[in-house]
């Protein structure tokens, strides 16, 4: 349902499933709306962060740079959401938010979709996919024998 001001202007409601971009994360955003998901590496440590930040959280370094994650990942923890009032969550329940440890290292919160939750376990192999340009996972197709 759209929001009308007190001068009749319509507008759309607020969403509450992505945070709004900003100078510094937009080309995270406009990556993920390509379907590239992006990370954080530091030139002096070397290690790879997610959520994107201009420092490194693990030395401090400024000398961060963007670089193209694999998409791959493992399941480390879930929940299964059967109500949530705020939009959109409410027309997916029930979904499944998750923690999983990224291939590069880092853990990312997402949503993981395509998956039944009766069937969810640590370690589950995922991949990245992507709706209305933001990040989620789904299990990873398992190879033919």
């Amino acid at each position: 349902m759209d929001a009308t001001s007190s001068d009749g202007i319509r507008s759309a409601p607020p969403r509450y499933d992505r945070p709004e971009p900003d100078a510094f994360t937009r080309p995270y955003w406009d990556a993920a709306a390509e379907g590239r998901l992006l990370l954080r590496r530091c030139r002096s440590c070397g290690r790879a962060h997610h959520y994107p930040r201009e420092f490194c959280p693990h030395c401090w370094s400024e000398d961060v740079t963007w670089e193209p994650a694999t998409g791959r990942a493992t399941l480390y923890t879930w929940s299964v959401v059967h109500r949530n009032d705020l939009p959109p969550f409410g027309d997916r329940v029930p979904y499944v938010p998750a923690v999983v440890d990224l291939a590069e290292g880092p853990r990312m919160m997402t949503e993981l979709v395509a998956a039944d939750p009766e069937t969810l376990c640590a370690g589950l192999e995922l991949e990245v996919a992507f709706r209305e340009g933001a990040p989620v996972f789904r299990p990873a197709p398992t190879p033919a024998r």
